[in-house]
């Protein structure tokens, strides 16, 4: 398997990992970043086993690198530029109870092996000798296409690995083998996600709507009756992608509005989203659908503003509004006016809802297109603007 340590060597990260540990025994690149090396992708993160101490390999690593080690564990995160290595000493692990969070203890490759979530996981590429290590099935099952749990109480144990499963589906274009589905269908009946926090169920739910294909993703849960709270829609989901500001809007949040059978603030709370994550979600999946019906440019405004990216874009892909949203997010909303409240009071007019009018009638008339960018006609329009009744 040395061609297999070549297309480490060909990454950056990879490059630097290898020159580190040379010379070191019992070092090991597992899991997802040996399966997709394997696949002849990119891996995602460079996950490796020490048989031993990590930090002797994290101190390797560099010295102008940033470790956070996690002693309890046997854990360490070592940062650099680009390049990020997690690393952990071999171990086995048990459960106390369905759901509960591992006991871990000391152990070789093999048994770290075992305890992984799926066999196509279960792959350790030995940094000094190239070799390939793996559990039973797991090589086979990648050439196939499977995914496959290591034993029958995987899914009690951990039921976060019914998400990993889904999660694995979409990305990889991989089936749960026939045993493995049918456990998980098992585990969902009898509550297996009952047994853990909504913390940890929050998590994999992040994570399903940050994958390459999130839509896939969500389909894949809902197919395991993980979330009936989802309602995955592609066609929507895209239009509205399309229409989210580039490098701007969560299109991780876009994407769960849009999915969500119904607007539920106390589920995504217990799921651990912050409340500036839940009024987002919120007022995209309440937004009512956007058209392109001819209307003034101070009409649309008046209708969007205040409203956040992700709530346009939904809007608009529900209503086929694509030109009221894109004239919206690219243009209008950019639109601004020179003059201030501290030039209204100057000018004689007192602190009230009146002053506020008259600024928003000299940008409505910025936005029709009747007032240009000139400050002092823009002060000359806001002192002619009419106030309203009782105001005077």
């Amino acid at each position: 398997m040395d061609d297999l340590r070549q297309r480490l060597r060909e990454l950056p990260c990879g490059r630097r990992l290898l020159d580190a540990a040379a010379g070191m025994d019992g070092v090991y690149l597992v899991g997802g970043a040996v399966r997709d090396l394997l696949l002849h992708r990119t891996p995602r993160e460079l996950d490796v086993v020490v048989e031993g101490d990590v930090r002797a390999l994290a101190q390797r690593l560099g010295r102008d690198a940033v470790a956070t080690a996690h002693e309890r564990f046997g854990t360490a995160t070592v940062r650099d530029g680009d390049c990020r290595w997690d690393l952990a000493a071999a171990r086995d692990e048990s459960y106390a109870r369905p759901g509960a969070l591992p006991d871990v203890r000391p152990a070789g490759i093999e048994p770290d092996l075992r305890r992984r979530d799926v066999t196509i996981n279960a792959l350790a590429l030995d940094l000094a000798t190239g070799e390939l290590r793996g559990a039973p099935n797991a090589e086979a099952d990648l050439a196939a296409g499977r995914l496959r749990v290591l034993h029958d109480a995987s899914f009690a144990d951990d039921p976060t690995r019914l998400w990993r499963v889904a999660r694995y589906a979409a990305r990889l274009g991989f089936t749960p083998e026939e045993h493995t589905a049918q456990l998980a269908r098992d585990a969902v009946r009898a509550g297996a996600l009952g047994t853990v926090s909504a913390a940890r169920i929050g998590n994999e739910l992040r994570l399903a709507v940050a994958e390459p294909d999130p839509v896939a993703a969500l389909e894949a849960a809902v197919a395991l009756d993980l979330a009936p709270w989802l309602e995955p829609d592609r066609a929507l989901t895209e239009r509205a992608l399309e229409l989210l500001p580039a490098e701007e809007g969560r299109a991780d949040l876009l994407v769960l509005a849009a999915a969500l059978a119904a607007p539920d603030d106390a589920l995504l709370a217990g799921l651990q989203f912050t409340a500036a994550e839940r009024a987002i979600v919120r007022a995209a999946a309440a937004a009512p659908p956007l058209d392109d019906a001819p209307r003034a440019p101070s009409q649309l405004a008046r209708e969007l503003r205040g409203r956040p990216v992700e709530a346009i874009a939904l809007a608009a892909a529900r209503g086929g509004g694509t030109a009221s949203a894109r004239r919206w997010t690219q243009e209008l909303r950019h639109v601004g006016v020179k003059i201030t409240g501290d030039d209204l009071r100057a000018a004689g007019i007192a602190e009230g809802a009146d002053l506020g009018r008259r600024l928003q009638a000299v940008l409505e008339l910025r936005l029709d297109g009747v007032l240009g960018d000139d400050r002092e006609a823009q002060l000359a329009a806001a002192m002619a603007s009419a106030p309203e009744a009782g105001t005077a």
